[in-house]
């Protein structure tokens, strides 16, 4: 037992690492893309939201149309293939932007990125593979530590970097890309071993409406699958409106917004990292899912309403208890699925993210843009917060009429 829980605990932290490095890399450029944007259009910021909306348009298309058929790969091949490419794919994606001589470069390296980058949905089932189901939320709560410990350091270098080149760091985060798939390659070990393997590739489910298809399969599965993706939408907001919405309220720099950022990946640290297993033991995954989506409803207001800086770094405390919400939803979802197919289920997760990615980004940025527009009354730049706002609170309706009634009944605590 004990010879079977070492490689266990090993395998899991070779994933965190993995996944650590590539937010890190994403947390290099976040402050300074959008003002690369910015500068490819002459400094309009209106004109940089919508251009900023159909950018993550063509990656989350990308997203939608591959996600399903990397998970039933990851199910036939493993999942340690389908990672080392998405480490390579997203390295090239970020040389490409780095020497992007026009604003249509970015575009191609984004749709390179789309197609390849699955690091992160196979990474969850990876860890379903390693982890025993009593278990799973805390390690998922692990990972979003590693989001918040990539947001930490990843925009507080990003904008130091950004002020000196806004090229560099481009070059800094390909080179960590390259760093991680280097690393998985010489130490990530296969997590699904080849007796627990699909025994065929089903590509009747690889096309996207085919993989949706399963999560109507279990009407709780389908419940979940609902709210996530009403929050999937609503998190578009962040990266799409946070940077544009922050330079023109509070006029802040990319050195300010990469320390932002930092503060807000403390705070995921401290929650997903240390929160989520005490929390999930002490409530239930179905509790804590809850718990968590209304603490997203209310850190999306408060952002909303602040009328200065400081105002917006306090609602960031509570923000940081949605960090409940994904690993409860996750923990929950895998228990419903066989080992053989949670590559399948995690592929169906990540095209549902990339419709979520095709509707939020021109959601929130058309309508940021139209309401801070020249001649648009009344000026209200909260107005994306708002309408994340109210997705919180309809995700939490979805998940209260689907999973707490029957928990209730049956006394059902998932720990």
């Amino acid at each position: 037992m004990q010879s079977d829980a070492q490689p266990r605990r090993g395998a899991f932290a070779f994933i965190f690492v993995t996944i650590l490095l590539d937010m890190l890399t994403l947390g290099l450029i976040v402050p300074v893309l959008p003002k690369l944007i910015v500068n490819f259009l002459g400094g309009d910021i209106a004109e940089a939201a919508r251009y900023s909306g159909l950018f993550e348009t063509i990656w989350a298309l990308m997203q939608f149309a591959f996600s399903p058929v990397l998970g039933l790969l990851s199910d036939r091949y493993g999942r340690r293939p389908l990672i080392l490419l998405s480490n390579f794919g997203t390295a090239c994606d970020y040389a490409i932007m780095a020497l992007a001589p026009t604003i249509g470069w970015l575009f191609v390296g984004r749709i390179f990125s789309g197609i390849t980058s699955a690091s992160v949905t196979t990474a969850y089932a990876y860890i379903a593979d390693v982890v025993p189901a009593p278990k799973r939320a805390g390690a998922y709560g692990m990972v979003g530590a590693a989001f918040g410990g990539g947001f930490v350091l990843g925009p507080a270098v990003g904008g130091v970097l950004g002020s000196m080149n806004p090229r560099l760091p481009f070059w800094v985060a390909g080179g960590l890309s390259l760093l991680s798939a280097l690393y998985g390659f010489f130490v990530l070990p296969e997590s699904l071993p080849p007796e627990m393997r699909a025994a065929r590739i089903a590509w009747e489910r690889a096309n996207p409406l085919g993989s949706l298809r399963l999560l109507r399969s279990h009407a709780q599965l389908f419940g979940l699958a609902a709210a996530v993706f009403l929050t999937d939408v609503a998190h578009q907001v962040l990266p799409n409106v946070f940077v544009l919405y922050t330079i023109y309220r509070y006029g802040w720099s990319e050195s300010v917004i990469g320390l932002t950022l930092a503060w807000v990946g403390v705070w995921s640290i401290v929650i997903s990292g240390f929160g989520v297993k005490p929390i999930v033991a002490r409530l239930g995954e179905q509790r804590a899912l809850l718990v968590g989506l209304l603490c997203g409803a209310l850190g999306f207001a408060i952002y909303g309403l602040a009328p200065n800086g400081t105002l917006f770094w306090l609602g960031t405390p509570v923000m940081a208890f949605w960090g409940l919400a994904s690993p409860a939803s996750q923990a929950l979802m895998t228990h419903r699925m066989e080992s053989s197919a949670q590559g399948e289920l995690q592929g169906a997760l990540g095209s549902m993210n990339g419709v979520a990615m095709l509707i939020g980004p021109a959601l929130f940025t058309q309508t940021f843009s139209l309401l801070i527009g020249p001649g648009n009354h009344p000026n209200l730049p909260g107005a994306p917060w708002f309408l994340a706002t109210l997705l919180m609170l309809a995700a939490l309706v979805v998940v209260w009429r689907a999973i707490a009634p029957a928990a209730s009944l049956s006394g059902e605590r998932c720990a």
